[in-house]
C-alpha cells in the first residue's frame, strides 16, 4: 500500500473483496478474488477465534481480516424489553419466545481472543469496523508486520484514525450494504462514496480504499481517479458461486425491483443498509439503537426465517448496486470490474 495518490500494491488489481460477516464471505470467496488478481478479506465478526483460525488455515493466498471494535451501548433494559415485546408475534410461528429473551449487552465478540490470534498468526492487513482500536493494538499489530486499516464514514473519523497511527483508511460511503462503519451509530454519516473519497484523500495523507455501492467497472475507474488507492466490493459478489450468502438472500437480490434498499436499525440496533421488507416496515420506526443486544434478540428469528425461506423477516443486507450482483464465478466479476483500468 502506498500514499493516497499512489496505487494499491498488495495485489495485481486494485480491487478488494470486502469482508461480509454472517457467512457471505468465506475462504472460497477470498480465494476466488485472489485468483483474479484481487485481494480478499475474511470477516472476523461474529466468529469465535477458533472458527476464524480454521478459515485462515484454509487459505493459501495472501488475505486480510476484519474485526468489529466493541463499544459501549446506551440501551436500557426498559427499551430492550419494550422492543422484545413488540417483536413477540414475529417469533410465534417459529416457536420463539422473544418477549422474554435475555438482554445480551456485554458481548465483545471475543475481541481479545481474535487479537491474540492475529498477533500469533500475522496477516498483511487487519481492518477495523464500528470504531477505532486502541493505540496499543495498532502498535502491537505493526510490530508483527501487519498494516492496520480503519473504516471511516466521515472526514472527522478519518482524521481521528490518522492521529491514532493507522496505515490506511477505508472510506465507506452511505451506499454500502450491511452495517455502517460509523463510529457514532446514533448519528450515522450519510456521505456518498465519491464525495467521501474526495474529502479523505484531500484531508489526509494516508492511502484510501473506497467502499460503497460499487458494481461497475466505470465506478472503479472513477473512484481511483478521485484519489482512492483501491476499491472494495461486496454486494456485487453475493450471488456468485463462491458466496456463502443464503439462498433466501440470493433470491431476494435477484427479485428486488429498483431502489429497494434502506438504512435500518430494526434488525441489529445499528444502522445497516439492506433490501426493504416487511420486518423493516413494521418495526423501523420504533427500533432502538442498541447493538449488540438487538442483534442477539433478532438473531434466532432471522435464522428461523431464512431456514423457512421467508425473506420478510431476514436481514437482506445489500448496497445500492444490488441489481447488478452477478451469478457465476467471483473471479469473473473481479476481472470485469477491473476491465477499464
Amino acid at each position: 500500500m502506498t500514499s493516497s495518490t499512489g496505487s494499491w500494491t498488495a495485489s495485481e488489481l486494485p480491487v478488494i473483496g470486502a469482508p461480509m460477516a454472517g457467512g457471505a464471505t468465506r475462504p472460497a470467496l477470498v480465494a476466488a478474488v485472489a485468483s483474479a488478481g484481487g485481494f480478499g478479506f475474511l470477516a472476523g465478526g461474529y466468529k469465535t477465534p477458533e472458527a476464524l483460525e480454521a478459515e485462515m488455515a484454509a487459505l493459501t493466498v495472501p488475505f486480510g481480516v476484519n474485526l468489529f471494535v466493541p463499544g459501549p451501548s446506551t440501551l436500557t433494559e426498559a427499551e430492550f424489553r419494550r422492543y422484545a415485546e413488540e417483536l413477540a408475534d414475529e417469533g410465534t410461528p417459529y416457536g420463539l419466545e422473544l418477549a422474554g429473551a435475555p438482554m445480551v449487552a456485554d458481548d465483545d465478540d471475543r475481541w481479545q481472543g481474535k487479537l491474540d490470534l492475529l498477533l500469533d498468526r500475522p496477516v498483511p492487513f487487519v481492518s477495523f469496523t464500528f470504531g477505532l482500536p486502541g493505540s496499543d493494538v495498532v502498535r502491537a499489530l505493526a510490530d508483527v508486520g501487519t498494516q492496520v486499516l480503519a473504516t471511516v464514514t466521515t472526514l472527522g473519523e478519518a482524521q481521528a484514525a490518522v492521529e491514532l497511527g493507522v496505515h490506511g483508511l477505508i472510506a465507506q460511503g452511505t451506499e454500502a450494504g450491511g452495517h455502517s462503519g460509523t463510529h457514532a451509530p446514533e448519528r450515522p454519516g450519510a456521505v456518498p462514496v465519491v464525495e467521501l473519497v474526495r474529502q479523505v484523500a484531500a484531508g489526509t495523507s494516508l492511502p484510501v480504499i473506497a467502499a460503497g455501492g460499487v458494481s461497475e467497472a466505470s465506478q472503479v475507474r472513477e473512484l481511483l481517479g478521485f484519489g482512492a488507492s483501491a476499491v472494495a466490493v461486496g454486494t456485487v459478489l453475493l450471488r456468485t458461486d463462491e458466496s456463502g450468502a443464503s439462498a433466501v438472500h440470493k433470491d431476494a437480490l435477484a427479485a428486488a425491483g429498483p431502489d429497494q434498499t434502506v438504512i435500518t436499525r430494526a434488525f441489529t440496533g445499528r444502522p445497516a443498509r439492506g433490501l426493504r421488507n416487511g420486518f423493516i416496515e413494521r418495526h423501523e420506526a420504533s427500533a432502538p439503537i442498541g447493538y449488540p443486544a438487538i442483534h442477539h434478540l433478532t438473531r434466532p428469528l432471522r435464522a428461523a426465517a431464512a431456514a423457512a425461506g421467508q425473506p420478510d423477516q431476514v436481514h437482506l443486507w445489500a448496497g445500492t448496486g444490488y441489481s447488478r450482483a452477478r451469478t457465476g464465478p467471483a473471479a469473473a466479476v473481479i476481472t470485469e470490474l477491473a476491465s477499464e483500468l
